[in-house]
């Protein structure tokens, strides 16, 4: 497993855009098929974004595609969502995570069980 800590959330208003970050511990982070996951109050825990090992793959779900961006930086051990036209509906907390598995490089997986590293989530709050 691998050590995953976010940061970038906040409160922002409707329309607005934030960006945030997923800092990863290890020499191994290149490897990694890293998504974005979020869950808002009541509700369960829902599949935002994707990113396979290569960052050439990604896969969005209906609702925050073309709004969001998922890429990544290996140099820095980072991971990245790019929210841009947020929506009240977007208010969650976003949590990072990690399959540390062995994977192919083109591998992008939506499903929570395909990750094995989670990161502790930070707050997104959109008003109106």
């Amino acid at each position: 497993q691998v050590r995953l800590v976010e940061s970038g959330g906040g409160l922002v208003q409707a329309g607005g855009s934030l960006r945030l970050s997923c800092a990863a511990s290890g020499r191994t982070f290149s490897r990694y098929p890293m998504a974005w996951f979020r869950q808002a109050p009541g509700k369960e825990r829902e599949f935002v974004a994707a990113l396979s090992v290569s960052g050439g793959n990604t896969r969005y779900s209906d609702s925050v595609k073309g709004r969001f961006t998922i890429s990544r930086d290996n140099a820095k051990n980072t991971v990245y969502l790019q929210m841009n036209s947020l929506k009240p509906e977007d208010t969650a907390v976003y949590s990072c995570a990690a399959d540390s598995t062995i994977a192919t490089l083109t591998a992008v997986y939506d499903e929570d069980y395909e990750y094995d590293s989670w990161g502790q989530g930070t707050q997104v709050t959109v008003s109106s």
